[in-house]
């Protein structure tokens, strides 16, 4: 390898195409650019799928994988000029071959944009930032169902930033606080006696305030099968914003996810969410998921004083008699009930047609729809209201 600042000379007759990129990525550490043994393999990578004889390829499939910052890139422009359109550089048999049918043949100029490609620039980034905006308040209000697989994907993103907070509730242990509900006369008393009698202040206390419990009851029949995947995602961003959020699913049996949920990266905590629930896209039976979920967890003090959030479009192959009656149960035993049916969209005047749903209908306190974005966002935006 020639010196640094002289013309390259030919000592890399009869190497190997990798073997020149791996000289490649020596050049551009002489120069300070952190390159790695990875980058260098990331490079060769990208090059296996390229034109080896295109010094276009070549060129951005390096800015690409071996530079990380924008001040390298003059010192990478300069190396790679250095390098590659050297006369005195004797080039691999195979790239030799390739930029003799090559229409740059005799470039010694590669035009390099203002601005990297995907990077516009400031009035291109505003205007582009302004139509994705327009974009993402068109995909807000438009059904999951109808969304494209590119349009979903974004829709999860967003998704993933919804923070969920439930309401309040005022506990019987109480605080110090400046200025409260009822004076804490053993406080004051007690300081009252440190100045010989004379009062000097007056303290306060409040009741404490704790968050409610949160109860996600999710529908993954068949009949769901264009909301359930979305409804999970909002699960778990649930999950992540609050602590207090158990996670069920529910089929023809209940299935508790929370601990898949847990998991850091949300493809992985999906992944296995879905993995633990075996009647997933099967048949449904609302009530005896209902009533497994108040027997076996209810009772036990999960739903007490909570918010139980239950999505489902009604549609139920189980007994009405026992949906009832475990409903009627669950209303008794939790703070709120609420019911998110993607059936009702947009509709102020929805009225339930579903036999589940007009049987759970007198015991569920809020009824929105869960079809889209929106609808997500406005159950984030009325839970800390549910006092």
């Amino acid at each position: 390898m020639a010196e640094r600042g002289a013309p390259v000379e030919t000592t890399k007759t009869g190497a190997t195409f990798v073997q020149m990129l791996v000289d490649f990525g020596g050049e551009l550490r002489g120069e300070g650019l952190p390159v790695g043994s990875g980058d260098v393999l990331v490079y060769c990578g990208a090059m296996a799928a390229l034109d080896p004889g295109d010094l276009l390829d070549l060129y951005w499939a390096g800015l690409t994988t071996l530079v990380t910052r924008r001040d390298h890139i003059a010192v990478y422009d300069r190396v790679f000029r250095r390098f590659f359109l050297d006369e005195g550089v004797d080039l691999p048999e195979p790239l030799q071959l390739a930029l003799k049918t090559s229409s740059i043949e005799n470039q010694s100029v590669i035009e390099v944009p203002a601005t990297q490609p995907g990077r516009p620039g400031k009035d291109e980034e505003e205007a582009r930032l302004g139509l994705m905006a327009s974009d993402i308040e068109i995909w807000r209000h438009k059904s999951f169902a109808a969304c494209t697989p590119d349009e979903l994907a974004t829709l999860r993103r967003i998704m993933a930033r919804v923070r969920v907070i439930p309401p309040r509730r005022r506990t019987r242990r109480t605080v110090h606080t400046p200025s409260g509900e009822r004076p804490d006369l053993r406080r004051t008393i007690r300081t009252t006696m440190r100045t010989h009698g004379e009062p000097s202040q007056l303290f306060w206390r409040q009741r404490r305030r704790k968050m409610r419990p949160l109860v996600l009851l999710l529908d993954v029949s068949g009949s769901m099968a264009d909301y359930s995947r979305h409804l999970l995602q909002f699960a778990y961003s649930t999950r992540r914003a609050a602590s207090r959020v158990e996670v069920f699913c529910f089929g023809t049996r209940l299935t508790r996810i929370t601990r898949s949920l847990e998991r850091r990266r949300p493809d992985e905590a999906l992944d296995d969410a879905a993995r633990s629930v075996f009647d997933w896209e099967g048949g449904t039976r609302i009530g005896h998921a209902i009533d497994t979920f108040v027997r076996e967890w209810g009772r036990r003090g999960l739903s007490r004083g909570a918010i139980v959030v239950i999505c489902s479009d009604g549609l139920d192959r189980g007994d009405p008699a026992l949906l009832a009656a475990a409903m009627e149960r669950l209303s008794r035993l939790s703070h709120k009930v609420v019911w998110m049916n993607p059936h009702k969209g947009d509709d102020d005047n929805f009225q339930p047609s579903t036999l589940g749903m007009m049987v759970a209908a007198p015991f569920v306190d809020l009824l929105l729809s869960g079809h889209d974005l929106a609808s997500l966002e406005e159950l984030a935006e009325r839970l800390p209201e549910l006092r």
